[in-house]
């Protein structure tokens, strides 16, 4: 053992582990730098050496880890290989875990628990004979959860902790430059600090991030360097304030800063200057330059910066730094960019790889990135801790506001304090706060001997990220109360970096923020407290309003995004937000029953956890779009048009650019039973500054105003040239207006009726009636009321649901969305919305020459209660084979305000439709919140391409606005046309354009169903066709659906009318 300790001792304080310590959260490391790889580096990523253990004590220890093969056999034992950068739950050893607040572990910080998991890695390395024999060595971590010891050689060298912040150990003393180098890191799955690092994702532990062997100069080289951009009063001339950090062995040192064009613009030299006077080791230079480009989120125009170090006339070391030049402030209460206020469209994004868990390869980042600015989202928020270091060069490049976040969450002490006082989550948010936050803040957050460890959070990230243009504001860290030590993190943030703003949503009172930030806050509530938080009596303030979370993305959501961009865009305190999440974070799981899926809390039998919850983003897990990340680009389109006395009103809702650099192109179509275009041209389009708009005249469309058919203008916005994260072609935003309209006739031009009209008779069936026309037969139930069979041409259309004995009947129920789970799924079950059954009451046939009449009278309510609905329903068949439903529903008793939808389910035969066309919203899914991404047009789909495959199954592909719909195949047989009737059948309250939605998963298997994968299809199409269907909301952590979008219990009238063709 005496070789072992020529570093540093096993424990900073000798009895307590460094991993129980919250004093202890850095041991040996260098100070913190700016992020830069040199090129005289040597990247120590790939398979390392790896041995699992359950406790520290169980580990292996260093002094065998220089033995050949291992040492001795026991030594050997428990060995196997991992891939660094990773996560060795990933890789086979222990399983993830997943929670959102709740700790999975006992509160009693700084305490670990005893069951620690340890993970040993050790690899071989050589310095590269190129290095100079003298110079520094370096070996850089860049993220390691949770806390770790490193040893190099079996010499102890340093511990380190904080998941996401990297750590420098200088090695040099204890490398062999002429042969063979061992590196050894022994990883804890918890420490003290795992009680500040409770963000809302999997628990995964592991070397994660990147590891790499540096060489420095010895004697005289750059340690760090501080880029600060300034603009004059007028934003148009700029300052380049550098502070340079260097190790000088002699007087005569000086430092050259120059600031050129990037190579791809030419590479000129702007502006340059150099120093020698080493005042504490840093060298200020402050560099003029004239009119420099500036760098927005819009505008992301980068200098590059080289700094050369010389001792005497020798070049020592030079280095480069992409710089932009903004200034950030607030002015007159708002946050401001080169004197601009500006507007979030953000999104809150978490590292997350569904194979590699934080560990996210570079393409990975850059991709979402892109896919962000491709949905014309501007600002980008690090939940909950310094992303990888790359993203933010990519930010810079591609032009995003970033909210760089501290690595501090304990927001598991809420749940410390409130379970044993039994608060339930319905309470108040205000009135729980009260109760809990400031006993949950004693644990770290307002506790003195936890104040380093806070403020070491904010050194990492601030030194690491510090000259970077996209990075705007500091965090000082989420959901972790608010206390003494938040403050001290301000008062660094402010005296290092006073050139950018500071946020913190969990300072009610903003006094150690630059912004009153809020989470999930109606869209009343939210306006409400722009206009009363911090405002003085002249009605002035002095901070803006931010959502760092808002319109929660789980699953089938978020709805209500339009009134959030309303109130944004109508009170400019209000500084926009958010989106609470970017993607979900599912891990690709394969069971040994052969199913695979992407797994989420509890699928690794991790437990407590919090289920689904990590399923909440606007990406599905392998980061594709969700038709919740289609809604916010509508949403939040940067060019809106209105049509007001004849002209098109363009506003242009940019903060620095016109619209130069879009093209616009109109379209008219008339639209019946297809698409049929009737003129296209291009829009020249004026100046248009920034906040501004412009009227101009409408296209030649005047002609089109008394059309025989609906007319419809759309213009599409799309991009001239291709940029840096979009081709030429890139559609922007768009408009759609109608121009004129008229019902659309009942059949489909080209279509024939099945049969030609030959009278009508009635026959009964036992306990059935049929009514049988020319080619075609109907069949009703006399015991339950209700049609049970159509029969065109011999081809059996529809068939008895096996549930209700009915073929069509009126339905209220459907499978719940994420954001239905909290608050309305039990509200409606306690109802039985979701039980509803049918009683017959009286039944009527009228046979006639051209048509028979069905008027049935039922009883559609729950078992054990009292209350329903008063069904009257007409069936009217032609002898030319059409049949109309015309329903008439009264609510009696004690009933619910409000159920999912109101309308009619009808079973479809399979193996005879395949396929859909319609005329209506789309192409996508659509609901009375959700429907601002789908325009009105003539679309066709399969059956299979009409479901939104949520990772969570649930409520999904409903249609909106719908005037025609049919059903068929390809195969030939007859195809089932469906639109609205008579308009004196509708009541005020329906749609009279109707929704639909047509699956294979019937409502128990879609509500039943842990994942895709465990979904069954039924052999019938299960078709609905809805006078009324609510919203989605986000109650899944919000606000619900907007009271006037909820499918209210009244009195209803609606009508249908199906109508079997064949070509």
């Amino acid at each position: 053992m005496g070789s072992l300790y020529r570093g540093i001792p096993p424990q900073e304080v000798e009895g307590t582990p460094d991993f129980c310590n919250e004093a202890v959260f850095r041991r040996n490391t260098l100070p913190p730098r700016s992020y830069y790889i040199p090129n005289t580096s040597l990247v120590l990523n790939g398979k390392w050496q790896f041995h699992y253990a359950p406790t520290p004590l169980h580990a292996p220890e260093p002094s065998v880890f220089g033995a050949p093969s291992g040492g001795t056999a026991s030594d050997a034992e428990g060995w196997t290989t991992i891939q660094v950068p990773g996560h060795w739950q990933l890789q086979g050893h222990g399983h993830p875990h997943y929670t959102n607040v709740q700790y999975p572990f006992p509160v009693c910080p700084p305490h670990p628990p005893t069951e620690n998991p340890t993970g040993t890695y050790r690899r071989s390395f050589q310095v590269p004979s190129s290095w100079a024999p003298n110079s520094q060595l370096r070996l850089r971590f860049d993220g390691v959860d949770s806390a770790y010891h490193v040893w190099v050689n079996g010499i102890l060298v340093g511990y380190a902790q904080g998941s996401r912040n990297p750590s420098e150990f200088d090695v040099t003393p204890f490398v062999d430059r002429s042969g063979l180098n061992e590196v050894s890191v022994r990883v804890y799955q918890w420490s003290d600090g795992s009680y500040i690092e409770d963000q809302d994702q999997w628990w995964l532990s592991g070397i994660f991030r990147d590891v790499h062997l540096i060489e420095f100069p010895s004697e005289d080289r750059i340690e760090d360097w501080f880029l600060r951009t300034d603009l004059d009063e007028e934003y148009n001339n700029g300052t380049l304030n550098a502070t340079i950090h260097v190790k000088a062995s002699s007087s005569s040192v000086r430092v050259s800063v120059a600031v050129r064009e990037l190579a791809k613009n030419g590479g000129a030299t702007l502006a340059t200057d150099e120093s020698g006077d080493v005042v504490d080791g840093k060298i200020n230079i402050r560099i003029p330059v004239d009119s420099p480009r500036k760098w927005t989120a819009e505008t992301p125009y980068l200098y590059t910066v080289e700094i050369v170090l010389f001792v005497g006339s020798s070049l020592a070391q030079t280095t480069q730094q992409n710089i932009g030049f903004r200034k950030v402030e607030l002015k007159d209460g708002l946050i401001c960019v080169n004197g601009t206020a500006i507007q979030f469209h953000g999104v809150n994004r978490h590292d997350h790889h569904p194979l590699f868990g934080r560990a996210v390869p570079l393409d990975f980042i850059r991709d979402d990135l892109l896919l962000m600015k491709k949905h014309n989202i501007n600002a980008l928020r690090c939940s909950h801790y310094p992303s990888h270091p790359a993203l933010f060069d990519i930010a810079d490049e591609l032009g995003l506001w970033v909210i760089d976040e501290a690595d501090l969450e304990c927001h598991g002490f809420y749940d410390a304090v409130a379970r044993p006082q039994d608060i339930p989550e319905e309470m108040d948010y205000e009135k729980r706060k009260k109760l809990t936050f400031a006993r949950a803040a004693k644990y770290t957050s307002d506790n003195p001997s936890w104040r380093n460890a806070y403020v070491d959070r904010m050194v990492q990230m601030v030194q690491r990220d510090k000259n970077h243009a996209s990075v705007i504001i500091w965090s000082l860290g989420n959901e972790a109360f608010y206390g003494q030590n938040h403050k001290a993190m301000y008062q660094y943030a402010k005296k290092t970096d006073p050139g950018r703003l500071v946020h913190y949503e969990g300072d009610p009172q903003a006094e150690s923020a630059d912004m009153y930030s809020y989470m999930y806050p109606s869209v009343d509530r939210l306006i409400k407290l722009a206009k009363t938080e911090g405002v003085k009596d002249d009605g002035t303030f002095e901070k803006p309003v931010v959502l760092c979370e808002y319109a929660h993305a789980m699953g089938n959501g978020p709805g209500g995004l339009e009134d959030y961009e309303e109130a944004f865009r109508s009170l400019k305190r209000l500084q926009g937000g958010f989106i609470w999440e970017w993607a979900n974070h599912g891990l690709w799981k394969e069971d040994s029953d052969g199913k695979s899926y992407y797994a989420y809390g509890g699928d690794f039998g991790d437990i407590p956890n919090d289920g689904t919850f990590v399923m909440d983003g606007l990406l599905f897990s392998a980061h594709k779009p969700t038709p919740g990340l289609l809604e916010l680009k509508k949403v939040i389109e940067p060019v809106r048009v209105s049509l007001e006395d004849g002209h098109l009103v363009i506003s242009n809702l940019y903060n620095f650019v016109g619209l130069e650099h879009l093209t616009a192109m109109y379209s008219v179509e008339a639209l019946d039973d297809c698409s049929t275009p009737l003129s296209s041209g291009k829009l020249e389009l004026p100046d248009i500054h920034p906040g501004s708009s412009a009227t101009i005249p409408l296209p030649q469309v005047a002609q089109y105003a008394n059309f025989d058919k609906e007319t419809w203008l759309n213009i599409s916005f799309t991009l001239k040239q291709s940029t840096s994260w979009a081709d030429s072609g890139h559609e922007i935003a768009w408009f759609q207006r109608q121009l004129s309209g008229t019902k659309p006739s009942l059949k489909s031009e080209g279509d024939a009726p099945s049969h030609i009209s030959l009278g009508l008779h009635c026959r009964q069936i036992n306990a059935d009636l049929a009514v049988e026309g020319e080619g075609f037969s109907f069949t009703f139930d006399k015991v339950r009321g209700y049609l049970t069979s159509w029969i065109v041409n011999g081809v059996k259309l529809l068939e008895v649901d096996p549930l209700t004995h009915a073929a069509i009947i009126p339905t209220l129920w459907r499978p719940p969305t994420d954001n239905d789970n909290p608050l309305s799924v039990p509200y409606w079950k306690r109802f039985g919305v979701d039980t509803m059954t049918s009683q017959l009451r009286s039944s009527v046939v009228t046979p006639g020459k051209d048509s028979v009449v069905i008027k049935t009278a039922t009883f559609l309510s729950p078992p054990v209660l009292s209350w329903g609905f008063e069904v009257n329903t007409q069936y009217t068949i032609s002898s030319h084979g059409t049949l109309d439903v015309v329903v008439h529903m009264k609510p009696t008793g004690f009933k619910p305000d409000h159920v999912p939808r109101i309308g009619l389910s009808l079973r479809l035969l399979q193996r005879h439709f395949d396929g859909v066309q319609w005329h209506g919203l789309g192409p996508g899914e659509s609901y009375p919140d959700k429907r601002s991404a789908q325009h009105i047009g003539v679309f066709a789909k399969t059956i299979a391409d009409l479901q939104t495959p949520y990772e969570v199954p649930q409520e999904n592909g409903n249609r909106m606005e719908t005037r025609w719909l049919r059903v068929g195949s390809a195969q030939g047989t007859p195809t089932i046309r469906v639109s609205a009737g008579n308009e004196v059948d509708w009541s005020d309250n329906c749609e009279k354009n109707f929704s639909w939605a047509a699956t294979k998963h019937s409502v128990k298997v879609l509500e039943d169903a842990k994942h895709p994968c465990d979904l069954v299809e039924e052999d019938a199409i299960l078709l609905r066709l809805d006078a009324a269907v609510a919203g989605v909301g986000t109650a899944a952590c919000g606000p619900g659906v907007r009271e006037d979008l909820l499918v209210k219990v009244a009195e209803t009238k609606f009508a249908f009318t199906l109508e079997a063709l064949t070509k």
